[in-house]
């Protein structure tokens, strides 16, 4: 009796697996090493390094309070010295994640709008004669307007004469010491040493720029920015105080500084201004990290990828055995079989 097999008669088969055991010690091997290697990266990457039974928030939440503390000493020839504390030397004002520490500055002392000769350090203000200073002129980088005369600035030098806060800007830059305490007592607790204390919060200005890899002197004569890193890498299933940051340190700019004013009247009712030209170091504070706690969840999403792992292994091995091995024809015959129901009378009679 024949039976028809239509083109879609194989679409109902359903296929069961079959385990057949050999003896191949190759194949063995490989097996044992690939569950090795799955083991290994189950257990030591994906839980101990990565800790992969954790939830994890790459992005907390944070807030960063400065506050400056000390004083120091500056003087200029023939002014004196005069005492800076932390209100004078952080600008601008503390409590944000920038802060500014003045180092050095110049002083411009009773300014008043009028006229004056330009500095001689712009270079479009030197002149010989009034028609290199054309009336109503800008000075590009300079302090004014141009009113058309050349006079002299000094017994070397001529400038046009400008219209503005008069006298111009002092660019003679002073080099200024500032007063540096090692007195440890100072902080009533702690200062920061990346090998002896690194997880103190109260730094001094010196340690900072060297970890940066400068010179204080050089920085803060014309001033400077230092990025401060602060790393937070927290297990929050151990002790809350074993949560601590790790600080780095980098050069940004060698240069920095801006000028400021404040203004008053005199007697006469002439409106002056003293402007200053501050240079300092400028530090700028990023926080980063992240924290992780146990959690079901990613637990056993780590735990469903390392079985899956495991499968792959048994279909490596598979691979190996059935299209690499010299006997793979018998493991073919072995490993795959159609089962077949047995006959009924009827159908063996026909």
């Amino acid at each position: 009796m024949a039976v028809a097999v239509g083109p879609w008669s194989g679409l109902l088969d359903y296929k069961t697996a079959k385990f057949a055991l050999t003896r191949n010690r190759r194949v063995g091997l490989l097996h044992r090493l690939l569950q090795l290697g799955v083991l290994g990266y189950l257990l030591g990457w994906v839980l101990l390094v990565r800790k992969g039974y954790q939830d994890t928030d790459p992005a907390p939440r944070t807030a960063v309070v400065t506050k400056m503390k000390g004083s120091a000493v500056a003087g200029e020839r023939g002014a004196g010295w005069q005492l800076w504390d932390a209100v004078d030397q952080a600008w601008p004002p503390q409590g944000e994640n920038v802060l500014f520490l003045v180092t050095n500055f110049i002083t411009t002392a009773k300014q008043t709008q009028g006229t004056c000769p330009e500095s001689p350090s712009v270079l479009e203000a030197t002149c010989t004669e009034d028609a290199d200073c054309p009336v109503g002129n800008t000075v590009v980088h300079g302090n004014g307007i141009k009113t058309g005369k050349c006079i002299m600035f000094n017994t070397t030098h001529s400038t046009c004469e400008i219209y503005g806060w008069c006298p111009v800007e002092n660019n003679t830059l002073p080099r200024c010491n500032t007063l540096q305490t090692n007195d440890p007592t100072y902080f009533k607790s702690c200062t920061y040493d990346a090998f002896l204390n690194p997880f103190c919060p109260v730094f001094r200005v010196r340690d900072m720029v060297e970890a940066a890899g400068e010179n204080f002197g050089d920085l803060a004569l014309l001033g400077g920015s230092i990025g401060v890193r602060i790393e937070w890498d927290c297990n929050l299933d151990h002790s809350a105080a074993l949560c601590q940051p790790q600080y780095s340190f980098s050069l940004q700019d060698r240069r920095y500084n801006f000028r400021t004013a404040s203004y008053y009247w005199d007697s006469q009712k002439q409106l002056y201004r003293n402007l200053l030209k501050f240079y300092g170091i400028r530090f700028d504070i990023s926080v980063h990290g992240q924290a992780g706690k146990f959690s079901i969840i990613p637990t056993a999403v780590s735990f469903g990828t390392g079985i899956a792992f495991f499968g792959v292994a048994t279909v490596v091995c598979d691979l190996v055995l059935l299209y690499l091995d010299t006997k793979a024809d018998m493991y073919w015959k072995e490993k795959f079989e159609e089962a077949k129901p047995p006959e009924s009378k009827t159908e063996a009679a026909a």
